[in-house]
């Protein structure tokens, strides 16, 4: 089993510390959106060896983050794993505000892109954002929500 306790954002990294980790070496945790949540836990990698999760608390996992140990050896690469998840467009870009405004005023889990929202199944939330004008699609996709603004995370 490996011992996981630190977490190399992927943009973070310079071309230098890049070169360091030998991408081909790396396992692969593919992780549903609410276990990148997770700060101490134990996985199955897509290759079928554990990993114990012993980050900071409160730390959020990113599709490219790159998890090292304590002597700083790379590990694995966190990729987002497709889940159910319901994505709503709009024909206009008032209606798409107009839901990303309500959707995002329940503080629940959502993903805002330039042409669509996502977010995990909800019938009501469904129904508010069909009731609105707009689309929903019922698709399994990587879903990668919004930290939030008060989360510090460095990639944007």
């Amino acid at each position: 089993m490996h011992i996981v306790t630190k977490r190399l954002s992927s943009s973070g990294l310079s071309a230098e510390a890049k070169k360091l980790v030998d991408q081909n070496s790396l396992l692969t945790l593919a992780l549903i959106a609410e276990d990148r949540t997770r700060s101490r836990h134990r996985f199955t990698t897509v290759e079928g060896e554990e990993i114990n999760l012993q980050l900071q608390r409160g730390t959020v996992l990113r599709e490219g983050d790159i998890l090292a140990d304590d002597q700083d050896q790379a590990i694995a690469i966190v990729v987002a794993k497709p889940e159910p998840v319901v994505t709503v467009t709009a024909k206009n870009p008032l209606e798409f505000l107009r839901a990303a405004y309500h959707l995002g005023n329940r503080h629940i889990s959502l993903e805002i892109t330039e042409t669509y929202l996502r977010l995990t199944p909800d019938s009501v939330l469904e129904d508010m954002v069909l009731q609105m004008g707009l689309t929903v699609t019922h698709e399994t996709q990587p879903f990668q929500p919004e930290s939030g603004a008060y989360h510090h995370h460095h990639d944007h």
